[in-house]
């Protein structure tokens, strides 16, 4: 099975509360595992919700960071 492809749209445009794991990576610039050890340990700059054992990335946090108009 390929690998999915994210076309993710730009923070500044995102309609949705939160993201998936491989999309706030892709914001971020950092591989999805640096971002499931952030959840792990607790001590990354952003702290996800669990959404049905899923982590779920708030997109206000992720503006925040970024430092992305609201």
């Amino acid at each position: 099975m390929a690998a999915k492809t994210i076309q993710p749209v730009s923070l500044a445009q995102e309609t949705r509360a939160t993201l998936p794991t491989p999309e706030a990576a892709f914001h971020l610039n950092r591989a999805q595992q640096t971002l499931r050890l952030w959840s792990m340990r607790g001590d990354g700059p952003i702290r996800p919700l669990r959404v049905a054992g899923r982590l779920a990335w708030p997109v206000a946090d992720l503006k925040r960071v970024l430092g992305v108009a609201q």
